[in-house]
């Protein structure tokens, strides 16, 4: 299996609900570094797995929406904790969406999965892994 991945960050702010998260149930900032990976068995025909300046441009994309967002605020999370594993999984369903509208280019229709890892220190950070089917479909790994 071949692979790329991009790079960028978001900063946001969020509280949780429950017990479990002591005193991170405050409003709290939270500075993530957010690797996007693109996974696909063969290369296309032109030798590439995913065209990487469109991948970043999608990335910075998707970052953009909650870049400097109070997350509590955003009606997409209503009643959802916005844990780093949730993140994971919203940024790696938003860019599903975008290689199946073909904001990625023609040849991203042979990508076969996305995972995308969040990393909130040098010491913790949480991935979702997604697949992608014909025409960028795809379901969630299970």
């Amino acid at each position: 299996m071949f692979s790329v991945t991009v790079r960028d960050h978001i900063m946001v702010a969020h509280s949780f609900r429950g017990e479990v998260f002591g005193p991170a149930q405050r409003l709290h900032g939270a500075t993530f570094v957010v690797d996007a990976t693109f996974r696909r068995p063969d290369l296309d025909d032109d030798g590439i797995v995913v065209d990487i300046g469109l991948a970043i441009e999608q990335l910075k994309a998707v970052l953009g929406e909650l870049n400097y967002r109070n997350l509590d605020d955003e009606p997409a999370f209503a009643g959802t904790n916005t844990t780093t594993e949730v993140l994971a999984r919203t940024i790696a369903d938003r860019l599903a969406d975008r290689v199946h509208a073909g904001d990625f280019g023609a040849g991203a229709h042979g990508l076969a999965g996305i995972t995308v890892t969040l990393h909130e220190s040098h010491v913790a950070w949480a991935s979702y892994e997604r697949t992608l089917g014909p025409g960028g479909a795809g379901e969630n790994l299970a």
